[in-house]
C-alpha cells in the first residue's frame, strides 16, 4: 500500500492512500457495511422510533404534569402542553448535541487523513454507545429511575459519540473496495443496517406490544415485560446496546484501517485542526466539494424534518397509535433495506449527481402525495377513505395509502443517503476525504432547526398543518438548485 505525503497546501500533512480492493461482498467491503448493521439499530430505535417518543412522553411529560405547573389546564390542555414540552426537551438534546459534534467533528476527520487510526477510537466510542443503551433500561418515570438530567446527558453522550463514529466510518469507505464498487458498498451498509433494526422491530411488536393491545399472538408480553412501568419502550435500549457489542467483531476482524500505529492523537489531531482551518479559508481551491456540502446541508434539514415530524403529523391527521406507528416503522424501516440497494444500484447506473436529482424530486412528489391524505380522503379530496376490512389496524384505504407513502419515502430517501455519500467521494480530493467527510457528518445538523421552523412558522400563518408541512419542500428545491452548479468531475489528486 502506498503512503506518500500530499503536496496539496491545503492539507499539508495528509495521505495519500492506494485505493481499495474487492467488492461489496470482499472481506472488507462487507465489513464495512456490517458495521452498520451494528450501530444503526441504536439511531433508529432509540433515536427516532421507540425511546425517544417514550422519553419525550412518560418522562418530561410526566414530570411536568407531577410538578404542578399546569394546574388550572382542562386535562386535554395539560396533556398537548405537557407533550409540547416533552418534544421540545428531546429537540433541545439534538440541537446541543449536534453542537458539540458541529465544533468537533471536521477535526476529528482531518486527524484520520494524517495517520490516525479509526478502529481503537471507533471501539471506545462504540462500547460508549452500548453501555448507554443499556443503561436507559433504568430510565424509569418518577424518582425511582434515573434523572430526566442523567438520561439526556446519556443521550447526548451517546449522539455525539455516534456522530464521532459516523465521521469515522464513513472516511473508511474509500479504502473497503475497488472504486466502481464503492457505490454497491454504501447501499448495503444501508440495507444491512435497516434491516438489523427490523428484525429488533418485529420482536418488539410481536413480543410485547400486540399482546398487551390485543392479547395475541400470546395473551401476556413475552419474559414477563411489566407495560405498566414502561418496560416495552426501557427493553430497546439493552436490546440495541447488547446487539452492538455482540455483533460489532466482524468490523474489527476485517475492515481495513488505513490509519499508522504509533500516530501521536494529539499531533494528528492539532495538525488536522489547522488543515481544517486551512481548508475552510481556501474554499475556491475545493468549490465542487463545498458547493456540495452546502447543498447537502439545505436537502439534509428538509429530511430530518420530513422523518421526524412526519410521524406527528400522521398521528394527528389519521389518529394513529403506537401500535400504528410502531408497525409503520417496521414497514419503513423494511423499504429502507430496499432502498439502500436501489440507491448503490442507481449510483452505478447513473452517477451519484443525476442519482440524487431523481432521489430528491421523487422525494417532494411523495411529500405532496402523502399530505394528500386525511383521515376522510385522499388526493386532495378526490378519494373517499373507505373501510376495506375489519382489522384492527389499518382498516381504511387512507391508512393504506398512506403505508404506500412510508415506503416510497424510504426507498428514496435511503438511497439519497447512499447517493450522498457517493457524490462525496466524487468531489473530495483523495487525500482529504477524512476530513470532507467531517465536514459532510455535521452538513445536516448545524442548522438542523431550519426544517422545523419553516414548518412552525408556515402552520402559523395558514392555520393548516398541511400548509405547514409543505414548507419543507422549500428545502429540497433549494438544495436541489445548489446540487445542479456542483461540476461531476473527480478533483485533481
Amino acid at each position: 500500500m502506498a503512503e506518500v505525503v500530499a503536496g496539496a497546501p491545503a492539507a499539508e500533512g495528509a495521505r495519500s492512500i492506494a485505493p481499495g480492493e474487492g467488492g461489496a461482498w470482499g472481506k472488507t467491503g462487507f465489513a464495512w457495511a456490517w458495521f452498520e448493521a451494528a450501530r444503526n439499530p441504536y439511531y433508529i430505535l432509540i433515536v427516532i422510533y421507540v425511546f425517544a417518543p417514550y422519553f419525550a412522553r412518560d418522562i418530561v411529560g410526566a414530570d411536568i404534569l407531577a410538578s404542578g405547573k399546569l394546574d388550572g389546564l382542562s386535562p386535554e390542555e395539560a396533556r398537548r402542553a405537557a407533550g409540547a414540552e416533552g418534544q421540545a426537551m428531546v429537540a433541545n438534546l439534538s440541537k446541543t448535541a449536534g453542537y458539540i459534534a458541529a465544533l468537533t467533528a471536521p477535526f476529528l476527520g482531518a486527524a484520520f487523513d494524517r495517520g490516525l487510526r479509526r478502529k481503537p477510537f471507533l471501539l471506545l466510542c462504540l462500547s460508549l454507545i452500548s453501555l448507554v443503551g443499556i443503561s436507559l433500561w433504568w430510565a424509569i418515570p418518577g424518582p425511582e429511575g434515573l434523572s430526566t438530567g442523567t438520561v439526556m446527558a446519556l443521550l447526548i453522550a451517546a449522539y455525539v459519540c455516534y456522530s464521532y463514529s459516523e465521521v469515522s466510518h464513513n472516511s473508511m469507505l474509500p479504502d473497503a473496495a475497488r472504486p466502481e464498487a464503492l457505490p454497491a458498498v454504501s447501499g448495503l451498509g444501508l440495507a444491512l443496517g435497516n434491516a438489523a433494526a427490523t428484525v429488533m422491530f418485529v420482536g418488539i411488536v410481536f413480543m410485547f406490544a400486540l399482546p398487551e393491545a390485543i392479547g395475541w399472538p400470546t395473551k401476556e408480553p413475552m419474559f414477563g415485560i411489566d407495560t405498566s412501568r414502561y418496560e416495552q419502550f426501557r427493553i430497546a435500549g439493552p436490546i440495541c446496546g447488547v446487539w452492538l457489542l455482540a455483533s460489532m467483531w466482524y468490523f474489527f476482524v476485517h475492515g481495513r484501517d488505513t490509519g499508522i500505529k504509533g500516530t501521536s492523537p494529539v499531533t494528528a489531531i492539532t495538525d488536522g485542526a489547522k488543515g481544517v482551518i486551512r481548508t475552510i479559508r481556501r474554499a475556491a481551491h475545493h468549490r465542487e466539494a463545498f458547493k456540495f456540502l452546502i447543498a447537502r446541508t439545505i436537502y439534509a434539514d428538509g429530511m430530518f424534518a420530513l422523518l421526524t415530524i412526519g410521524a406527528v403529523y400522521v398521528s394527528l391527521f389519521l389518529g394513529w397509535g403506537l401500535i400504528e406507528l410502531t408497525i409503520y416503522a417496521i414497514w419503513a424501516s423494511a423499504w429502507a433495506v430496499v432502498g439502500g440497494i436501489f440507491g448503490g444500484w442507481l449510483d452505478q447506473r447513473m452517477g451519484p449527481k443525476n442519482a440524487l436529482i431523481l432521489e430528491l424530486a421523487a422525494i417532494v412528489l411523495i411529500l405532496f402525495f402523502g399530505l394528500s391524505i386525511t383521515r376522510d380522503s385522499a388526493f386532495y379530496g378526490l378519494m373517499p377513505n373507505i373501510k376495506i376490512n375489519d382489522w384492527p389496524f389499518f382498516s381504511g384505504t387512507s391508512d393504506l395509502l398512506y403505508l404506500g407513502q412510508g415506503a416510497l419515502i424510504a426507498v428514496f430517501a435511503t438511497a439519497n443517503i447512499s447517493s450522498s455519500r457517493s457524490m462525496l467521494i466524487h468531489v473530495a480530493p483523495a487525500h482529504m476525504r477524512g476530513e470532507f467527510f467531517g465536514l459532510f457528518a455535521i452538513a445536516g445538523t448545524v442548522t438542523v432547526w431550519l426544517g422545523p421552523m419553516l414548518i412552525e412558522s408556515f402552520t402559523r400563518w395558514s392555520g393548516d398543518q398541511r400548509v405547514g408541512m409543505s414548507a419543507i419542500a422549500l428545502l429540497f428545491f433549494l438544495g436541489l438548485a445548489v446540487l445542479l452548479t456542483v461540476r461531476n468531475e473527480r478533483p485533481a489528486a
